[in-house]
């Protein structure tokens, strides 16, 4: 071979001693190989530095091993992890992953976004969804699109993965209510989007459950410590409070500045758990107990879902009776903003 040109199929057909359409089938991984020829192939592979052509490959197969992701506000921690999660899991399958990204997610701005993804040639489209307006929009897109939907639960009738947030949520206010207290307040967030409205539902339902009191919920515009913090001045004038569980720890950060301004002391005056588990949150003052969601999971089972849509068009859901929703179950991360209530 020679040395100034990079290593084509050809050498390694000839260094492997295989015709040139068995290292095709090797490389697309092809299940009629024999072991043998396959490692044998392999190690040409590896011994000659081969890289497979993907735009020839793509010419010969027809397919750009390209995906679309619909995102929204990536800014957020919850869609922009849900993003990075599509992508490692994108990467790990040898596809490529374009991204079209709007500040709304109405019928308008989805159907045009859409519209870019398809123009690029992807192959399918993975939407993450989190707000209502963004669940409703998705019953427009033409139903030859192969799609999947993340972050909205069981809201749609498209194949769907999400975490379980109302499951989460009760995890985390009945933690607080196993600690002792009498009740334990809400920091909502803001309930246009989903999230938001099942982690209340959660919270909701632990406190029913036990029977304990179900305060009035403080609601938010938005998911800002600065909300937080200002919910937070509410809620460190009020010396019947005990327990909050904040429907994200960015809320809860604000919520522990505005209490440690107030002279109430955590967990020791007020216990406060979150939602997220923040890379940050551990370094928190005090490190946050909160809820941690499996965003490298929902982000493997959802390009997943996607690949099954495009390699069995057919088999594509027609009804919500036969649409597969996969929800994952989060779990509570016990640090040191948590503790019995004061006597």
């Amino acid at each position: 071979m020679d040395g100034d040109r990079a290593p084509v199929m050809a050498d390694v057909a000839r260094i492997a001693g295989v015709s040139h359409q068995t290292v095709s089938r090797v490389l697309n991984d092809h299940p009629n190989v024999r072991p043998a020829t396959r490692d044998r192939v392999l190690a040409a592979v590896r011994e000659l530095g081969y890289r497979p052509n993907a735009a020839a490959r793509n010419l010969a197969t027809r397919r750009t091993r390209t995906l679309g992701v619909v995102s929204f506000n990536t800014t957020l921690y919850g869609p922009a992890s849900m993003l990075y999660g599509v992508e490692q899991a994108a990467r790990q399958h040898e596809y490529f992953v374009t991204v079209a990204a709007s500040e709304t997610l109405d019928r308008r701005s989805l159907l045009d976004a859409v519209d870019r993804l398809q123009d690029q040639g992807v192959e399918g489209i993975i939407v993450i969804a989190p707000q209502t307006a963004a669940v409703a929009a998705l019953a427009n897109v033409p139903s030859d699109v192969a799609l999947a939907a993340v972050g909205c639960g069981t809201h749609t009738a498209l194949a769907s993965v999400a975490v379980d947030n109302e499951m989460g949520a009760e995890r985390a206010t009945s933690y607080l209510l196993d600690l002792g207290h009498r009740t334990v307040h809400h920091m909502v967030g803001p309930r246009s989007w989903l999230d938001a409205q099942e982690r209340e539902t959660g919270w909701r339902r632990a406190l029913e459950k036990r029977g304990a009191p179900v305060p009035e919920p403080l609601a938010a515009a938005d998911w800002t410590a600065r909300t937080g913090y200002e919910l937070g001045q509410r809620i460190a004038a009020n010396r019947d409070v005990t327990a909050v569980f904040c429907a994200n720890d960015h809320m809860a950060l604000g919520l522990l500045r505005a209490l440690q301004q107030a002279g109430q002391r955590v967990p020791e005056d007020i216990s406060v758990v979150g939602f997220d588990d923040l890379p940050e949150a551990e370094y928190f003052g005090p490190p946050l107990t909160t809820v941690r969601q499996n965003f490298d999971e929902l982000g493997r089972r959802a390009l997943r879902a996607l690949i099954e849509i495009i390699d069995k068009p057919d088999a594509a859901p027609s009804a919500p009776a036969e649409t597969p929703h996969v929800i994952i179950q989060p779990s509570l991360v016990v640090r040191a903003s948590a503790t019995r209530p004061r006597t």
